[in-house]
């Protein structure tokens, strides 16, 4: 059977305060793959309330615990599959594969999908569909397309500046 990340955390603070301190902080830096301070920015918790935890010099109150148990579960469920998927070309995508950013007060894990032609961004509208995207993110000369084959919600990117800063840069060749 396997054990959520978050039944893991409750069941080591059952357990004991030293079980508690050693999980969690197993949890945010190996199951989560989190620093202490990003795990405390998610959760709204001081960092220097987690740092109190985890090195045994305060016991969680049912108010803390509750919250690390929520964004465990959040960012436990953002792993399953929820996720905005973007696509774009290669070179837009700087942060490759998966990230998790603070959008409005809500943790969004970002899963980026590569394309070089209509083609391949339209399959990868699928797949990211079939994987459990809740959103998507995708160029406008595709999106219209992709709004007809998907069932979730899509955005266009609108890069106004890097068009701006492409001309520019072309531009400056040409002189």
């Amino acid at each position: 059977m396997n054990i959520s990340v978050a039944n893991k955390v409750i069941d080591a603070a059952f357990e004991s305060d030293e079980a508690f301190q050693n999980t969690l902080l197993k949890v945010i830096k190996e199951d989560l793959e989190l620093t202490a301070i990003e795990f405390s920015e998610y959760a709204n918790i001081p960092p220097s309330t987690l740092y109190k935890l985890m090195s045994g010099n305060r016991e969680p109150n049912m108010r803390t615990l509750r919250q690390i148990v929520k964004t465990i579960r959040t960012i436990e469920g953002s792993e399953k599959g929820e996720f905005i998927a973007v696509i774009a070309a290669r070179p837009v995508l700087d942060n490759i594969n998966e990230t998790k950013r603070k959008i409005s007060g809500t943790l969004c894990t970002i899963r980026e999908y590569s394309a070089t032609s209509m083609e391949e961004a339209i399959i990868a509208a699928v797949r990211a569909e079939r994987e459990g995207a809740k959103a998507l993110v995708c160029a406008p000369i595709v999106s219209s397309t992709v709004e007809k084959i998907i069932r979730i919600p899509v955005a266009t990117i609108m890069p106004k500046n890097s068009l701006v800063e492409a001309i520019e840069t072309v531009a400056r060749k040409i002189e």
